[in-house]
Formats: C-alpha cells, structure tokens, sequence
C-alpha cells in the first residue's frame, strides 16, 4: 500500500492573519441618503486615484454598469451617463458628506459603521 501524500498547509494571506477585512464598497441606499441613486463609498485600498464614489440604479449592478464621480476638487463625472438633474443631487450631497467621504476613504473613519452614522441625506427631491 502507497503511503498517501501529505497535503501542504494552505498559505494565508496577510489580510486574514492581520483580521483585516477584504470587502471592497459600502452601498448606501437611496433611502437613507436622499438620491434616486445607489451610492457605493470605499476606503482607498491600492488605488491610484483621487476620492471617488459609484453609483448605479440598483443595488444588483456590474460593475461595467456603474457612474464614477470624482469628489475631489469639485464633483465631476468621470464615467456613465447621468441627467443634468441626477448630478446636482449627486453634487449636492458630495458637498454635505464631503469630510466624511475623505475620511472613510483615507482611513481615518475605519469603520463602515461609523461612515453610515455620519451620513447626511440631501433634503426632500
């Protein structure tokens, strides 16, 4: 009889031995924020790019179908199709959250928890 061979251990990565979480954006429902639109915020991770936030009609979207704004240094579209309307809301609430979504993405507010309870809906549309 063959002995059988041995399995080697499994690498982990340092995120999961450090504890630290592994999700990439917080979606916000329209709801709670005050817009017809689903806003994804994110802490910057690896990337390269200024204060971004993502939107979308619904909470279920390829990421190919999702609108990018730059907050940073004034709100401005950088990818999909959104009415004149859809973006002043948009603007409009940036410049309300504006310190909290720097923050979260810069880590200074660590938890998503704690971004949510900082959110400031934009008025009746």
């Amino acid at each position: 009889m063959q002995k059988s061979a041995s399995r080697q251990p499994r690498e982990v990565a340092s995120e999961e031995i450090s504890g630290q979480a592994m999700f990439d954006k917080a979606n916000l429902r329209p709801e709670r924020i005050g817009l017809p639109l689903v806003v994804f915020i994110s802490q910057k991770g690896g990337a390269r790019h200024g204060v971004r936030i993502k939107l979308a009609r619904t909470a279920k979207v390829r990421p190919s179908e999702m609108l990018t704004v730059a907050v940073r240094p004034t709100p401005r579209l950088i990818r999909g199709k959104m009415t004149a309307y859809e973006f002043n809301l948009v603007r409009r609430w940036i410049e309300l959250n504006r310190s909290m979504l720097i923050d979260y993405w810069d880590g200074t507010i660590e938890y998503t928890e704690d971004a949510l309870n900082a959110i400031k809906p934009i008025g009746d549309l």
